[in-house]
Order: structure tokens, then C-alpha cells, then sequence
């Protein structure tokens, strides 16, 4: 993986965690997150007449990420309602690469050196050591939500391989899967969303830039490297949320968390000094 790539790819991990924030900062997390992917469908359907459109062979990947990412949304919201950011976030996040490595060999056919191996292991393992301390009862939503990022990552991956255009792909996916929710939401609850929205608009504004990019970027990487290698280095978003947690959201952050930020760095330069 180039500098250029390994770059990139950190860049989406520190606007993802962003994202998060703003969810679990809000004081709707539900509202806040329609919000958020409203947003992202918004500027995703201006920009659209301007970008290149997926090629048809795509169109079947696309709609499957679609329910898949509208149940990621529901998931994280969910999620952040019931417990601290600095405890599910890693766990939400730090099985998905795990089963996108093992898995990724057999549906995209893509061979790892050993090294690779081992810094994938050591993000994963740093990654879920943060996860330490969560309450069991609370694990099963997290642990959901990482099986659900595993294929929607696997399915993107494929999808936007066979699109011919990354970004297309990606506005597509946005715009389609950031219609449910802000639709059920007007069709149900539109007096509390339009006075949620009047004082928390920016909020919604800012991170649906953050996960608009984040994950653009993030599927285009993955069509010029492995995508196992980019799925592991793509969460070192954790080393941002776990500051992001401490210094913005006031949450504590145990020592041991902060060991297993300094094995996900490590894993990340084994990943870069393989690629």
C-alpha cells in the first residue's frame, strides 16, 4: 500500500470516529443519526449529475449494501442510547476486519503475505483488548452491528470493484440508503424531527460530510489494494474515537485502553512497512 493510500485510509478513520461522535453527542441519538444520513443522501443526490454512474453489473451489490446500511444506521443509534462510545465503539468495530480477512480470501480471492497477517492481527487485537469492561448485556448489539459492517465492507468491495466507478458507487449508496430512515421518521415523528433538526442541523450537516467522505474514500482504496488489509487499517478510526471520547465526550478512557491504542498504532506500521 502506498504512503499516498496508507494516508487516505487514516484520514477516513479519523472522519468516521468524527461521525460517531456527533451521534453519541447528540441528545437524540436516533434523531441525531436521520440527521446525519439525511444529510449524506442530500449532498450525495447534488452531486450525483456530476460523477461518472456505476456500471449495471454493480446494481445488485448496491441494493444489498443498501438495507445492510440502513440497518448499520438503526444499529448505531441503538447502540450509543445503552453505552459509552469508548466501550462499544471498538468492539462494533473491531470484529468486522476479523471476519473480512477470513472471509475475503475465499470471496475476492486475495492472498496475504504473513506479515500482513500479523499487523491485521495486532489491530484486531488491540481493538477488541478496548472492549474490555463492557457489560455483557450490552455486547449483543455491538457484536450485531460488527457482523453487519463485515458484509456490507465484503459487498462494497465487490460492488464497487465491478461499478467502474468508485465514486459513483458511493453516491448511490449513500443517497439510497440515507432515504429510510429521515422517510419514516417524517412519516411518524415529523413535529419532534423538525424541532430536533431546527437546533441540531450543523451536527447533521458536518457529519453527513464526514461519512460521505470517510467511506468514499475508503471504497476507492479498496479498489487499488487488498481489501482485508484496508478494512484492518481503516480501524484505527478507534485510536480517534478513543480520544475524541476522552477529551470530547468526557468519558473515561482505562489505561488499559490506551495499551491497546498503542498495539492498534503498531499494527498499522506493520501494515505499512508490508505494503
Amino acid at each position: 500500500m502506498s504512503p499516498y493510500l496508507f494516508c487516505a485510509v487514516l484520514l477516513a478513520g479519523l472522519l468516521h470516529a468524527s461521525w460517531n461522535a456527533i451521534v453519541k453527542r447528540g441528545s437524540d441519538t436516533l434523531f441525531t443519526t436521520i440527521l446525519v444520513t439525511g444529510s449524506a443522501a442530500l449532498i450525495a443526490a447534488l452531486c450525483l449529475p456530476f460523477v461518472t454512474a456505476p456500471d449495471p453489473r454493480s446494481w445488485p451489490w448496491l441494493a444489498a449494501s443498501t438495507v445492510l446500511q440502513a440497518g448499520y444506521y438503526l444499529l448505531v443509534a441503538r447502540t450509543y442510547r445503552v453505552t459509552d462510545m469508548s466501550a462499544a465503539y471498538p468492539l462494533m468495530r473491531g470484529c468486522a476486519p476479523i471476519l473480512v480477512a477470513l472471509v475475503g480470501g475465499v470471496v475476492l480471492g486475495e492472498r496475504l503475505p504473513g506479515l500482513a497477517w500479523a499487523g491485521i492481527g495486532l489491530i484486531c487485537f488491540g481493538i477488541l483488548c478496548m472492549s474490555h469492561g463492557i457489560v455483557r448485556r450490552q455486547m449483543w448489539l455491538p457484536l450485531l452491528n460488527a457482523g453487519v459492517i463485515a458484509t456490507y465492507t465484503l459487498v462494497d468491495a465487490l460492488g464497487a470493484r465491478q461499478s467502474g466507478s468508485a465514486l459513483g458507487y458511493t453516491l448511490w449508496l449513500f443517497l439510497l440508503s440515507g432515504l429510510p430512515l429521515p422517510v419514516w421518521a417524517l412519516a411518524t415523528r415529523a413535529p419532534q424531527l423538525f424541532a430536533y433538526a431546527r437546533s441540531n442541523w450543523g451536527y447533521g450537516l458536518v457529519g453527513g460530510v464526514g461519512t460521505l467522505t470517510s467511506y468514499g474514500v475508503v471504497l476507492w482504496v479498496m479498489t487499488q489494494a487488498p481489501v482485508a488489509m484496508v478494512s484492518a487499517l481503516r480501524e484505527t478510526s478507534i485510536l480517534f474515537g478513543v480520544l475524541i471520547s476522552a477529551l470530547v465526550l468526557r468519558e473515561r478512557v482505562t489505561r488499559q485502553r490506551w495499551v491497546a491504542a498503542g498495539l492498534i498504532v503498531a499494527g498499522a506500521v506493520v501494515l505499512r512497512v508490508c505494503g
